[in-house]
């Protein structure tokens, strides 16, 4: 059996390492180039190119999975992640090409020949071999790159947006999962005690201490514990089987997932997450597609420097047998396509881009401060159900049981303080899932750990009994 880790801790440390910095390089806008790397080690020969290949072979967890393997499993067998991958080396190659120089030119030309007179046959003819190559002014070769590379860059952070996205879907499925098995062994708890309490009511019926109707009333409620842990049951098979298809399989192989559902003592501020969302992907890209669109910009107005033809060649006249050089200059004049319509489109698409980023960092920080009052509310319920409710319902359990063992109390209060009981820990359990779910979302917006935040150590009391 593996240890225990906590949960919301976990999930920020993936986060954390996923999202990658907040401070971007002047010059490099992409997180770490090691997530391509990783997933595209293989190298591919040019008969690969172009065909449909079969995908590796995937080993599925088995046994006791922790978080973390459900994250690897994901991250790497995950068809969403992949398509991305395959996104950014399109854009490495189109990198590559844009830093290509023009191809230089070679011109065959023969004249004077196949005419009339001194001009018949090839006796007068002029042959000139001429070479040219296309030189681009204005630095139009650099700031093509520096677009493409942008481009490049920024389909990485696409990638690195999409995985954020999985591991919040891999945590949430997880989580759901472990919830459902505790919540399964819950119930088993519980029909346990139910059917104890029917032994013991069953012999003190034929001692006849009791009413034979507590007997009949016994059996109602071990029927209805037997129900609700079928229904679990069947829950957890689906809950498992959602949990598997995150890293794409329909048939689980694994036996169930290890770890607690812990809350943290005391939340961060609001204000604290929110000076940290600027290592959320989602608005990192935009430092990467400003940058882009203002390069987009400059190599449209280098557009508008005309491009100079230069070439070199030799003339040989059959007539002398002499040679000569040949030097050729030419460039268009820019009378009329100065590529104003292009230039005012790029600063148009640069203005839109702007008007997004806002749209954006408001969206993200409207979604934070909501997430945080709910957030807020899952906690302050999960606190003060395992502090004050919980304890008061077993409490009065033990005490409305001991009650009527002595003759004191009916069945029914029994069976109302066991419901009680019984309904308190599902309530626990469904607000620390509600906690730890919306938690995902938060660190997935400001890219670490809400424990980090406040130095804290994640705790469990209700599994603990701490």
């Amino acid at each position: 059996m593996k240890d225990k880790i906590p949960l919301l801790f976990l999930t920020g440390i993936a986060v954390t390492t996923m999202v990658g910095c907040t401070h971007l390089p002047e010059e490099e806008y992409r997180p770490d180039e090691q997530i391509i790397e990783d997933k595209f080690q293989e190298k591919l020969t040019p008969d690969d190119l172009g065909k449909e290949k079969q995908a590796p072979e995937f080993e599925e967890p088995v046994g006791d999975i922790s978080l973390l393997d459900a994250y690897a499993a994901a991250l790497l067998n995950h068809p969403k992640l992949t398509a991305y991958g395959w996104k950014v080396r399109v854009r490495e190659a189109q990198a590559l090409q844009a830093n290509l120089l023009p191809n230089p030119e070679v011109e065959f030309e023969v004249e004077e020949f196949g005419g009339s007179g001194s001009y018949g046959g090839f006796d007068s003819a002029e042959t000139t071999l001429f070479f040219s190559q296309m030189v681009e002014l204005g630095r139009k070769r650099s700031k093509r790159n520096t677009v493409a590379r942008l481009e490049r860059d920024a389909a990485t952070w696409e990638y690195e947006s999409a995985r954020v996205d999985i591991l919040a879907e891999v945590s949430k499925a997880f989580i759901k999962l472990l919830a459902y098995q505790q919540r399964h062994e819950m119930v088993k708890q519980n029909l346990e005690l139910a059917e104890s309490s029917y032994e013991a009511i069953e012999k003190s019926v034929e001692a006849g201490a009791i009413s034979p109707l507590d007997l009949t009333k016994a059996r109602v409620a071990v029927v209805q514990e037997k129900l609700e842990f079928y229904r679990i049951q069947n829950d957890l098979g689906v809950a498992k089987t959602q949990l598997a298809a995150t890293w794409g399989s329909n048939l689980p192989k694994f036996d169930q997932t290890v770890g607690n559902l812990a809350l943290i003592e005391e939340l961060p501020s609001v204000e604290t997450l929110s000076k940290r969302i600027d290592q959320n992907p989602d608005i990192a890209r935009w430092a990467v597609e400003i940058a882009r669109h203002q390069a987009q910009i400059r190599y449209e107005k280098s557009q508008a420097i005309p491009d100079v033809n230069v070439g070199v060649g030799i003339k040989f006249y059959n007539e002398s047998d002499d040679t000569a050089a040949v030097f050729g200059l030419s460039m268009p004049l820019g009378l009329f396509d100065r590529n104003q319509g292009n230039i005012r489109a790029a600063q148009y698409e640069f203005e839109r881009a702007l008007q997004q980023k806002r749209e954006i960092e408001l969206q993200i920080n409207t979604t934070l401060t909501s997430s945080y009052r709910k957030l807020q509310s899952a906690h302050q319920e999960a606190q003060v159900i395992n502090g004050e409710l919980y304890p008061a319902a077993k409490q009065a359990y033990n005490d409305i049981q001991k009650a009527y063992m002595e003759g004191k109390l009916g069945y029914l209060d029994v069976l109302d303080a066991q419901r009680t009981l019984f309904e308190t820990q599902r309530d626990y359990l469904e607000a620390l899932v509600r906690f730890h779910s919306i938690a995902i979302d938060i660190e997935s917006l400001i890219g670490m750990p809400l424990s980090e935040l406040t130095d804290q150590q994640p705790h469990l009391n209700y599994e603990t009994g701490e």
